[in-house]
């Protein structure tokens, strides 16, 4: 079985006689060759400083690249494939020479549990190939959606991807896109949805040569906090970017995308370039795609919802669930989560009830100006919520995760909090298990890049308490070094340990209870359903009314006292004193759940 190929506007495409067609835009140059391993050819103007070449002389799998006026030699921006780096020769791809194994025709939004990972430390090994083998486990714990971190090829062997300088090309590192589509096609095979991170509101430092041939690529007069700001504006810009999620969700045959800080995608044009994105996926495809953004501004403009469906992006990854539990767990209250410290409990509530925290209300980090906008049409359904994924843990100074910063007992009872809630769970990989290991940031650049690198991660904590002594900065782990990636992976021994197999245990019958019991009433989902019933010393109840008319309460206690009478309603799940349990009354750390049939 095989799947259609995308005609890309950039890069190189297998015609069907066998040519193949190379296409660069590179207004800068006044001529430009194609080199292959059977020597240069020139390539013909086609006007709007676009070249192009219709060649037989690059076999499928064969190097190519392109020789600019001043003899470099530069990779295709939109290859599907390197051979090798990001500096060195493009490999060309033909798409439809993969067999897909598995007819798949994906699954509705309601059902997703989302699994957040990095191929790189997912397994000792690092490879699409590795990450195969362990798939039967996330099936097992429940999982029904593989969210993958940015694959785009970037500098080095080892990172985050969110520098990725080659927007099409999954990284050699990883097995390339023939390991990528195999994952995806063996992650369908167990009935699992994959989405992909996709970043498209910079390039990284490492290997981007555009600004060297098309220098109108970038607004030279505007800046982002990577450099020169990206001009979505000029149409060929514009082609490269809109293309680019069609391609992945075509090629890869994916269930989704989440879309990394789009409120530093900044667009001038009537049609903003994010909205033309996904009014372009909404057209092309007839079978379900879920588009996720991250985005600090709070805005829902972005996720209307016609007839119960998603118009444009599904959902928004809901940080400020995330920035309040953080600082109740474990006491932090420097950096974004200074607006989160006080009168929590009440944030809490509303962030269950509502979505976010903030709709409009003055945010001391955003400077004291208004932040965010009314939730009130949006279904609970449209936020992602997480007590951890890779920002929020690998943005720490030494990488660690809340199991090593908070109570047991707390992070039992948040645990059970984010699984059976009507919003849409995110669990960072390893936490299943109360995986120790840190994730720190990690690069693989050298020279000056490295060093720049390395200063630069450690002057960002310089604001912190305990970091505004240099010396201290100093034992913060070296980006580049390859102890801080290997120290990053997770360990897969972990889940048969006592320890590793109780916490195993919770996620999978808080899950289960989510899946036979709130999952099948989420469907169809209306706006302004969620009410705070309390939120004070540490107890907050919230109630949400389902699609079917079932009322669904959450009692929380975080305090340690016993807050009296449980809920009314059959018992969804409970957890108590930091296990799975079934009180009678609201003992300390416990968070009891109730349904009401309609």
């Amino acid at each position: 079985m095989t799947k259609s190929a995308f005609p890309t506007t950039w890069g190189a495409n297998v015609l069907a006689d066998g040519n193949a067609c190379f296409r660069l835009w590179a207004p800068d140059e006044t001529t430009l060759k194609l080199r292959t391993e059977a020597g240069d050819l020139p390539m013909q103007r086609v006007g709007g400083g676009w070249y192009e070449l219709v060649t037989d002389r690059v076999p499928v799998g064969g190097a190519y690249s392109y020789v600019l006026d001043n003899g470099q030699v530069v990779p295709d921006p939109a290859a599907r494939a390197q051979m090798d780096d990001v500096h060195g020769a493009s490999r060309l791809v033909d798409p439809a020479a993969y067999r897909w194994t598995t007819a798949w025709a994906g699954r509705p939004w309601e059902e997703a549990v989302i699994y957040e990972l990095h191929v790189g430390t997912f397994t000792s090994e690092g490879t699409f190939e590795a990450a195969i083998a362990k798939l039967d486990h996330l099936v097992a714990l429940g999982i029904t959606v593989v969210e993958v971190m940015p694959l785009a090829q970037f500098g080095g062997s080892r990172g985050w991807g969110y520098d990725g300088v080659l927007l099409y090309a999954p990284h050699t590192a990883y097995g390339g896109p023939e390991g990528f589509k195999a994952f995806v096609d063996a992650a369908h095979a167990r009935g699992l949805m994959v989405f992909l991170d996709v970043v498209y509101n910079h390039f990284g430092p490492d290997g981007n040569y555009l600004g060297l041939y098309a220098s109108g690529f970038f607004h030279a007069d505007r800046h982002t906090p990577w450099g020169a700001a990206i001009a979505f504006d000029e149409p060929a810009v514009r082609s490269y970017f809109v293309e680019n999620p069609l391609y992945w969700l075509t090629e890869y045959n994916l269930d989704g995308l989440r879309f990394d800080a789009i409120d530093h995608v900044r667009d001038p044009s009537d049609v903003p370039i994010l909205e033309e994105m996904a009014r372009r996926i909404r057209e092309t495809f007839d079978r379900p795609v879920h588009l996720c953004t991250e985005d600090e501004r709070n805005i829902v403009s972005l996720h209307p919802y016609e007839n119960g469906a998603p118009a444009l992006f599904t959902a928004e990854w809901n940080d400020d669930y995330h920035n309040v539990v953080h600082p109740i767990a474990t006491g932090d209250n420097e950096g974004y989560y200074m607006d989160f410290v006080t009168d929590h409990w009440r944030k809490l509530g509303r962030s269950l009830a509502e979505g976010f925290i903030f709709q409009g209300e003055t945010s001391k980090i955003h400077g004291n100006t208004p932040r965010g906008e009314l939730t009130s049409n949006q279904p609970l359904t449209a936020f992602v919520i997480f007590n951890q994924n890779h920002d929020q843990v690998g943005n720490r100074a030494f990488g660690e995760r809340l199991i090593d910063l908070s109570e047991h007992d707390v992070v039992v009872a948040l645990t059970a909090v984010l699984l059976l809630t009507p919003q849409i769970p995110l669990l960072w990989m390893g936490e299943e298990w109360g995986e120790t290991h840190p994730f720190c940031f990690f690069t693989d650049f050298d020279g000056e890049l490295a060093a720049a690198v390395r200063k630069g991660r450690r002057n960002e904590f310089s604001k912190f308490d305990a970091f505004i002594d240099p010396d201290t900065r100093e034992d913060i782990p070296d980006p580049n070094a390859l102890s801080t990636f290997e120290s990053s992976r997770i360990d897969w021994n972990k889940p048969a340990t006592e320890a590793g197999a109780a916490w195993l245990d919770l996620y999978k019958t808080l899950i289960k209870a989510r899946m036979e019991t709130i999952v099948p009433r989420l469907s169809g989902s209306k706006p302004g359903q969620g009410t705070v019933l309390r939120a004070e010393d540490g107890v907050i109840d919230v109630a949400w009314t389902l699609a079917d008319g079932a009322r669904l309460t959450m009692a929380i206690n975080l305090s340690t006292e016993d807050a009296g009478a449980r809920p009314e309603g059959t018992l969804v799940a409970a957890v108590a004193g930091g296990a799975l349990a079934d009180p009678a009354t609201r003992a300390p750390h416990s968070v009891i759940v109730t349904m009401v049939p309609a």
